[in-house]
């Protein structure tokens, strides 16, 4: 009994291609939709948290103001001092390594090529608080540090576009109005979850770039390394005591500088991007109620076309039951069709749309089967009522409707 009322539920719904189409449609859009949008979620965070992970563990920012910008309307708050490193490299417990930063943008320049980059001006430090190994080359010379000298170590991406990807290391570039030999070369690291390109960067001995670029040795940040044994928490916390005594703060007076977890941030982060995923997310869920309620006016057109033909079955011996179990099918068999076509409108929209964002093509089992279970119950929760409403017509007044 089930097959032959499954097959007359298919027969009906290719006898109407067209009307079948456009009634799975708001189950094509709402399957596509909330799939599409919970995958680039994920794939989005993945993201963010991948490159929060390539900065390392472990690891607090320290920057003037009171957050990644000045914070407030007031003067710009001072820079750290040479002498704050040294501090905290030396009184607080746990830090593995401080690594002070200085940065200016530039336009490198070689054999006729030209980039404009981030040079960013460092201590041999650096490398030691986040894992960021070379390709090539080598890492600064103690003496190189201390005399300011003008050697670089480059991103993939100035190795790209000034060496057109061939061998840099031993070859001499120009920055600005300087000259720069290069030392060594950086591993790929790619486009940060958050935006810009990390490999678009060009490493420097710190006083080399206090000396030819921002003309002071102030220091706009600095990367601090806690060891594994210690607790960030209590780490940052002798750190902001150690600047606000060093920086005269008393009191109830607010710190002029921030101190920022690694994983805080990517904590914040990725809390952001998955508020927005499930808000998208509920607001395209929307269109698969849409879809079921038009699945239900159609089912209701259909049963009043077929009143006739209902009333044929039921007068030559057909149950109520099985005329339930016919419009039923039919309907859950509409809001199936339309999950699948949903199903492969999402990977296509997906798999455009992750070249656009930048982002890794996650394929998610769990929501596609989700959502294709989803389609399936709202066939069955708004083909009921048709279906019921068919099995409960009167056979003689079927017969007599025109």
């Amino acid at each position: 009994m089930l097959g032959t009322t499954f097959l007359l539920a298919i027969r009906s719904i290719l006898r109407h291609k067209l009307r079948s189409i456009l009634t799975a449609l708001g189950i094509i859009i709402g399957v596509a939709a909330v799939v599409t949008m919970v995958t680039l979620g994920q794939a989005t965070t993945a993201a963010v948290q991948k490159s929060i992970s390539a900065l390392g563990t472990n690891i607090l920012q320290i920057r003037p103001g009171q957050g990644f910008g000045r914070g407030g309307g007031g003067p710009r708050p001072p820079d750290f001092e040479p002498a704050d490193v040294e501090a905290i490299r030396r009184q607080i417990a746990g830090v593995t390594a401080v690594a002070p930063q200085a940065q200016a943008s530039a336009t490198a320049i070689y054999e006729g090529a030209n980039w404009s980059t981030t040079i960013n001006g460092t201590t041999g430090a650096y490398f030691q608080v986040q894992p960021w190994p070379l390709t090539s080359g080598r890492s600064f010379l103690p003496l190189e540090e201390q005399a300011g000298k003008s050697v670089c170590i480059i991103g993939n991406t100035v190795v790209q576009n000034l060496f057109r990807g061939g061998e840099a290391v031993g070859k001499r570039m120009r920055i600005g109005a300087i000259s720069c030999d290069v030392i060594g070369t950086l591993s790929t690291r790619g486009q940060a979850g958050f935006g810009g390109d990390q490999d678009d960067i060009v490493i420097m001995p710190i006083k080399a770039v206090q000396r030819r670029f921002t003309g002071s040795r102030d220091i706009r940040l600095m990367l601090v390394g806690v060891d594994q044994a210690y607790s960030t928490a209590v780490v940052q916390s002798s750190i902001e005591d150690l600047l606000r005594e060093r920086r005269n703060i008393t009191g109830s007076k607010e710190n002029d500088f921030n101190i920022f977890d690694t994983k805080q941030i990517s904590d914040t982060l990725t809390g952001t991007t998955t508020l927005l995923t499930s808000i998208v997310t509920a607001v395209a869920a929307i269109s698969l109620i849409v879809g079921g309620i038009g699945i239900m006016n159609i089912m209701l057109v259909s049963v009043t076309e077929r009143t006739r033909e209902i009333g044929i079955r039921l007068a030559i011996g057909a149950v109520a039951r099985e005329v339930l179990l016919q419009f039923l099918v039919e309907a859950v068999a509409l809001s199936m069709l339309g999950g699948v076509i949903g199903l492969v409108l999402a990977q296509i929209a997906i798999f455009s749309l992750v070249g656009l964002m930048k982002v890794d093509f996650i394929f998610v089992p769990q929501i596609n089967v989700i959502a294709f279970g989803i389609s399936a119950v709202i066939g069955v929760v708004f083909g009921y009522f048709p279906a019921r409403r068919a099995a409960g017509l009167n056979p003689i007044d079927a017969l007599r409707h025109e």
